[in-house]
């Protein structure tokens, strides 16, 4: 037998085990899909019953905002290192509504739940009074006015833990302001500070200057003293410019991507450009810190901006530019900075819309369109 021919039954042979083997996996995988959507479940059968103590709460059994419910459910009891807070205000995150829709479709399989969702509870930023503290709490008293993130603030009351996201509200903001904050502002603190590394004198341009992050980021990155660039559409121009941005730009007349301009950190709220437009208008050793983008019903399967992310971290590897997707993490800390800034003046949050409590699908659905000025904010009944 000639040596040249040998490999070719081995090749074969390989190739066969590799195609079983992937068929196994495809078949594997499948089943497993079937098996977690018709056996996943979650505790809506609990509402069922009539509660010893009864607090209003936003509940959702099933996904689509038509499915949001006001309920009323057991008034939680705080644990040891936990505080009960009487919620005043709270506010809707675009989270919300991907959690209401179950989209990206690529959150149920990551546990959110493929069928119907797992945490039946929405909303996570809050503002109101501490009404009781458990015996380990010390930081907090009854009658504290506070603010913070906690799973389930859309409801009368919520139980959050001492240590975690929540802190003292400034006395020169109201309830609804603070409610605007946690979310929102942590996202941009951190864009700014932590992967923007902005500092003094640096040209910083923020797409989508108008949005709940854009308004915050704005005046962050002012008071990190950068030269701030905001862009927005035409409605929006003298509110950004009122937030302190040197200069703004009108997206509906202009494309900021070709100007001669280069700026040292870009956040990108947006993602409504190539990463090579945005490369093009950033320093060379530039950052890009792309923040969210893409509209309520874009990018269904995979979601908003998240091809954008995964080409800026793979290009990131091979051009000196800095180039990456930021998650926020909330914590206390953060918040405390917050509230600092917020009382100096430095920070003033926008509120475009207020909701009840009993409002919230509508919240949510005018959230979706994607045109709100600053943050949308839900009120206690």
């Amino acid at each position: 037998m000639n040596d040249e021919t040998q490999p070719k039954p081995r090749r074969k042979r390989w190739k066969r085990i590799l195609k079983w083997t992937g068929g196994v996996i495809l078949v594997a995988l499948i089943a497993w899909a079937f098996i977690a959507y018709w056996t996943s479940t979650n505790d809506c059968e609990r509402y069922a019953a009539t509660p010893a103590t009864p607090m209003k709460a936003i509940v959702y059994c099933d996904y689509g905002v038509p499915n949001l419910k006001l309920k009323e459910i057991e008034k939680p009891t705080p644990a040891d290192d936990q505080l009960l807070v009487k919620v005043h205000a709270a506010s809707v995150n675009p989270l919300d509504w991907h959690f209401v829709e179950g989209t990206p479709y690529m959150m149920r399989a990551m546990g959110v739940g493929l069928r119907k969702p797992k945490d039946t509870r929405l909303g996570v930023d809050f503002a109101g009074n501490v009404e009781a503290v458990g015996k380990n709490v010390t930081k907090f008293k009854v009658g504290d006015e506070v603010f913070g993130g906690k799973t389930g603030a859309f409801a009368e009351y919520v139980c959050v833990r001492e240590p975690r996201a929540v802190a003292l509200k400034p006395a020169n903001i109201t309830f609804e302001q603070a409610a605007s904050v946690p979310i929102a502002a942590i996202t941009a603190l951190q864009g700014v500070r932590d992967k923007g590394k902005v500092q003094p004198g640096q040209k910083v341009l923020i797409n989508g200057a108008s949005g709940g992050v854009g308004t915050f980021a704005v005046q962050i990155a002012k008071s990190f003293g950068a030269d701030v660039t905001g862009v927005c559409s035409t409605r929006n121009l003298d509110m950004v410019r009122s937030l302190g941005a040197d200069q703004v730009i009108d997206y509906t007349k202009g494309d900021f991507t070709k100007s001669d301009q280069r700026y040292d950190v870009i956040l990108d709220n947006v993602a409504n450009r190539s990463l090579s437009e945005f490369r093009r208008v950033l320093k060379p050793n530039g950052i890009y810190v792309l923040i969210g983008g893409g509209g309520a019903n874009e990018n269904r399967w995979l979601g908003p901006g998240l091809t954008q992310a995964f080409k800026a971290m793979v290009l990131s590897k091979f051009v000196s530019q800095k180039m990456g997707m930021m998650l926020a993490e909330l914590n206390q800390k953060d918040l405390t900075f917050l509230a600092d800034l917020m009382q100096s003046g430095k920070v003033r949050p926008v509120i475009d819309r207020t909701y009840k409590l009993s409002e919230l699908p509508q919240a949510i659905e005018y959230l979706e369109q994607g045109h709100a000025r600053g943050k949308v904010v839900i009120t206690a009944e």
